[in-house]
């Protein structure tokens, strides 16, 4: 699933592309608005908010849109050749003068008034890339099952929005605690989530997610997917296990040598 550094370029590149433009065309390939029509309308913004892309008009509408596990967004200028994939995966297209903006299997894909957005992204928690980032209010939301593991405090969207499974994975490390951990048992809360962001505001500035500082292949990476793999610090093998409630569960990777749990 993409993390909050793909979505926030992902509206970066939308609001670049559209913003203070007419949208000359509008093509909603989604069954529950086939008969949409944005066209004549003046793009305002793209903004993220956590996972979620709203795109705002001039008519108050917002166009809400997530990447779910495989969604993308792809630019293409005019009589371009749209190489994001099959055309049965596109879900909408927006087009301006000079681009056209094709979104491809999309998980979502709304639209409301701008004045009732909270219907969509009202549940979610402070967003560490975003302008209502609020660290003490974070805090308090993880702090409220101190039975739960941290790793999954981490990926609710509701207590802090923005963190996926890499993100999620690579923190831990990074700070050196076992995903196991009780929220309750973890020592220092306030910098797993300082941690998160640094590492999600610093993938902002890449084309491909990394944590390591470097985008060559193979290397982006402590450890996230490279289960039986040598630690990048110590040399023991990484390892690996599904971890969540039921039916949600995420694989987890972590370091038994730089993230030993606590009383083991």
């Amino acid at each position: 699933m993409p993390e909050g550094d793909t979505v926030f370029r992902a509206a970066s590149s939308l609001n670049r592309a559209l913003s203070g433009k007419i949208l000359a065309e509008s093509d909603f390939r989604v069954p529950q608005h086939a008969t949409a029509d944005l066209s004549g309308q003046t793009v305002n913004e793209t903004v993220p908010r956590g996972k979620h892309l709203l795109t705002r008009t001039d008519a108050g509408l917002t166009l809400h849109t997530h990447l779910k596990m495989e969604g993308a967004w792809h630019l293409y200028k005019p009589a371009s050749r749209w190489r994001g994939g099959r055309a049965h995966e596109i879900r909408i297209v927006l087009k301006v003068v000079d681009w056209t903006a094709v979104g491809y299997r999309l998980g979502i894909v709304e639209l409301l008034r701008t004045e009732q957005e909270h219907r969509a992204v009202g549940h979610l928690g402070p967003d560490l890339l975003g302008p209502d980032w609020d660290l003490d209010e974070a805090l308090a939301r993880l702090r409220t099952d101190p039975e739960r593991s941290i790793a999954d405090a981490l990926l609710d969207q509701t207590n802090l929005a923005g963190i996926g499974n890499i993100y999620k994975n690579e923190t831990l490390f990074v700070v050196g605690v076992n995903p196991w951990t009780k929220v309750g048992d973890v020592p220092d809360l306030a910098h797993i989530v300082e941690t998160a962001q640094r590492l999600l505001d610093a993938g902002k500035g890449h084309a491909t997610t990394t944590t390591t500082g470097t985008t060559a292949p193979g290397r982006t990476a402590w450890v996230f997917s490279r289960g039986g793999q040598p630690c990048r610090r110590c040399g023991r093998r990484i390892r690996s296990g599904l971890l969540g409630p039921p039916g949600e569960e995420r694989f987890t990777y972590w370091c038994p040598g730089c993230q030993p749990l606590a009383n083991s």
